[in-house]
């Protein structure tokens, strides 16, 4: 089994993404979840040009906290004109005292002449010697070609000029970057065969961008041409459109190919890493990414589902469990029994396909969509149902009396709420400001029930949604999602009522239910 090694830039080049803004203690979170996956090398920003990178690597320096991945410095060659070790920029990456370094320098005739603005020959010196100087110091280079496929379009020679300076210098590997993103994978698998015909027995890594969508498909076509390296991005997080994402590349050449990357066992925590790391960065996920999405693996037709119940391979290409995922099924009125009882049989391993239960739930299912409910988009709501129709819902606590109030301030806690609840006869009373009406029930009821439940601070609201489902006005009924999670777990409850303050009491109070039913 060929080894593929990876090295992940979300804490680099991830964080050059829109709305993507690290804090010291979001890259700790994110190192210690990369390294729990298994990743080898994890590239943590430019110490010489952002002192927030700089504070986290002497961090690292002082306390080392990872397991058994290395923080990676990155920078560039040292200024035109500068000797390598008088350059602030390369001492700056040293001063890390991290074992690999990653720098990178113009692979681009263009880039050079236009962009850098030395001469050709100065460039090479500046590569070669900014590498030379790294590695007599003890460190493993790797050296990313910068627009190298756009210099071998642009002046061949000159590209793989870089590349020996490069090597010259006593460059470890030679990563090959598709900085714009815009070259098919059949361009980057020709110019990787060609570097590696050059360079007989030289490591070739690819760093991708994903400008056409294609950054995992022109990873996938390098490695497959002999690259050993591949860079990538936790939910393809990075400039512009972003780099090749971790989380489709890493399963598809270690289930699919054959290739080793991580651990086998370690696979089975990508959805959660994905999920995790998402979280700190505060991004939505994308719910239909592939292998790690919410949807990856949600089926809702009734021949899917009755494929599924009889052979999961029927409509699944892996099993979600070896990602860390798992399926699911999408419920409506229009699913029949089939899908209740493929639901069913996940709440109640020991149901039978003619169990006289799954009628009952699936005749309820029916009158309470006809009523505005959607339970496809809210499946905590529809695990609570089914069992309160079968008589087996746990209810933890009791809602006494709540009341919402809502003021004309315009700062961020222009709303309070207070609510009463009852747990086995003990009765809370409490009371929270917050952003708005429904921020501030959500805090009132966690603050109530975590006298009783300390769990509860471990989840929040993480979207919300409302939909008017009749025509009737300002009177009008209306459905509200709400999604929650604990960083790990997400679910979906749904309140409707035609007073908008009920619906969202109803589906923040089954989403308690639901965390304290079945995560806590």
């Amino acid at each position: 089994m060929m080894k593929i090694e990876l090295l992940d830039t979300t804490l680099r080049d991830g964080a050059q993404g829109e709305g993507v803004d690290h804090s010291v203690n979001d890259k700790r979170k994110i190192a210690l979840a990369l390294d729990r996956l298994g990743i080898p090398l994890i590239e943590a920003g430019n110490p010489a040009s952002n002192p927030k990178d700089r504070a986290f690597f002497e961090e690292a320096k002082k306390s080392p906290f990872l397991s058994q991945a290395i923080l990676v410095p990155f920078g560039s060659t040292c200024r035109g004109g500068v000797k390598a070790q008088k350059d602030a920029g390369l001492n700056a990456l040293l001063q890390t005292e991290q074992p690999v370094i990653s720098i990178f320098g113009k692979a681009d005739i263009l880039q050079v002449t236009d962009v850098l603005r030395v001469t050709p020959q100065e460039n090479l010196r500046m590569i070669e010697k900014s590498v030379a100087y790294l590695a007599s110091e003890g460190r493993r280079v790797l050296f990313d070609a910068e627009h190298f496929f756009d210099g071998i379009i642009h002046d061949r020679e000159y590209a793989l000029e870089a590349l020996r300076a490069a090597l010259r210098g006593g460059a470890d590997v030679l990563v090959l970057c598709d900085t714009k993103g815009g070259m098919l994978p059949e361009t980057l698998r020709s110019a990787t065969c060609e570097v590696l015909a050059a360079f007989s027995g030289t490591k070739v890594g690819i760093h991708c961008h994903d400008d056409m969508g294609l950054a995992v498909a022109g990873s996938i076509a390098c490695i497959e041409a002999g690259a050993t390296m591949a860079q990538t991005t936790i939910g393809g997080v990075g400039e512009r459109c972003g780099n090749t994402n971790l989380n489709t590349l890493l399963p598809t050449l270690q289930l699919k190919m054959g290739y080793s990357l991580i651990p086998d066992e370690n696979l089975t925590l990508l959805t959660e890493t994905a999920r995790e790391v998402l979280e700190v960065m505060n991004l939505q996920p994308n719910p239909r990414s592939p292998y790690v999405g919410y949807s990856a693996f949600a089926h809702k037709g009734g021949m899917h589902i009755d494929g599924m119940m009889k052979n999961s391979a029927s409509f699944e290409h892996i099993k979600p469990e070896l990602v860390g995922n798992r399926t699911r099924f999408l419920l409506s009125e229009q699913v029949g029994r089939a899908g209740v009882y493929a639901r069913l049989k996940r709440l109640m391993p020991e149901i039978q396909r003619d169990d006289p239960r799954i009628k009952r739930v699936t005749e309820r299912l029916k009158r309470r969509e006809l009523r505005g409910y959607a339970y496809e988009t809210a499946d905590g709501s529809f695990d609570l149902m089914a069992l309160d129709t079968l008589g087996k819902r746990k209810h933890f606590f009791e809602v006494k009396d709540y009341h919402v109030l809502s003021s004309t301030r315009h700062d961020d806690r222009n709303a309070q709420a207070y609510i009463k609840i009852s747990v086995d006869g003990q009765e809370e009373i409490n009371a929270a400001e917050g952003d708005g009406p429904v921020n501030a029930l959500d805090l009132a009821i966690r603050k109530a029930l975590r006298v009783f439940y300390p769990s509860v601070e471990n989840m929040h609201l993480r979207d919300f949604k409302v939909r008017v489902i009749d025509s009737g006005g300002t009177a009008s009924t209306v459905r509200v999602l709400i999604e929650s999670t604990d960083g790990y777990n997400v679910w979906t409850t749904m309140g409707v009522s035609p007073d908008i303050i009920q619906a969202c009491f109803v589906a923040l109070r089954d989403s308690v239910e639901y965390f304290l039913s079945f995560i806590a």
